[in-house]
């Protein structure tokens, strides 16, 4: 074979070895288009999802709200929604908007619980647990009310954080209402030490802080947070903080005391 033969073979293999690439290259491109757009849709989806959410009033306010708004033993704030837990005197307040409904709530108590926990039993931080209803209002059901309104007879029965710490526990998926049952509620209570008693099963039964609970999902309204949970310490939303962990809260929650 001459060498102008095998240089124009060699050449022609180089050309093909160049197409080749050019074509896994359009491929990749393509893929990664593919991929992308999968990927708005999702965020967009998830966006419509969460405005519908931070924007819901909450299930059935009306019927709900037509009794007497009676709230739940030492419940404080403005507005008188707050559920108190730790020393009245700890330094560093944290701000929690919770629905028992709602996964991303169930996330954060998983997360950062124990070090709230550990924090308030040494009287470091005391924390104010404000309850509300936004799955209700985006996916239907009255589960968010219905444990919302257990949680603070809980309160009344002084047993709010054991109880609290329950039902996010054996929180449900969010598009099963499973909490709207009370007799769901009232077994669950069966984990708390001395919580399943008449008063407790009688203040489930007769909804009696429902119209309290429509009241705090209102105030979550009217304060313009964009979703739950949200979490403030001291008056600054820190659960936005994308750098935010039990280990730093802890830091903040200590630095805060030694003012």
């Amino acid at each position: 074979m001459s060498e102008k033969n095998r240089e124009g073979k060699r050449t022609a293999r180089e050309r093909l070895a160049v197409e080749r690439e050019k074509q896994k290259a359009a491929e990749k491109r393509r893929r990664a288009l593919i991929v992308g757009a999968s990927v708005v849709c999702v965020l967009g989806l998830a966006a419509v999802i969460g405005v519908v959410a931070a924007n819901s009033g909450g299930d059935d306010g009306e019927s709900a709200s037509s009794g007497p708004v009676v709230a739940p033993s030492g419940a404080l704030g403005k507005d008188g929604t707050a559920i108190p837990v730790g020393e009245p005197g700890a330094k560093a307040t944290l701000t929690v908007w919770e629905d028992f409904r709602c996964p991303a709530c169930k996330s954060f108590e998983e997360a950062y619980s124990p070090t709230i926990h550990e924090l308030t039993d040494a009287g470091r931080l005391k924390v104010e647990y404000h309850l509300v209803t936004l799955i209700d209002g985006a996916l239907g059901g009255t589960g968010s009310r219905a444990s919302a309104n257990a949680a603070a007879c809980a309160q009344d029965a002084g047993k709010f954080t054991a109880y609290h710490d329950v039902l996010f526990r054996n929180q449900p998926l969010e598009r099963d209402d499973t909490f709207a049952d009370n007799d769901k509620l009232i077994d669950l209570a069966g984990k708390v030490d001395g919580l399943d008693t008449p008063a407790f099963r009688s203040c489930v039964e007769d909804g009696t802080h429902n119209s309290w609970v429509v009241k705090s999902n209102d105030a979550f309204q009217k304060g313009g947070f964009s979703g739950t949970p949200t979490v403030l310490l001291d008056g600054k939303n820190i659960y936005q903080d994308n750098s935010m962990t039990p280990q730093k809260l802890k830091q903040m929650v200590q630095d805060a005391n030694k003012g």
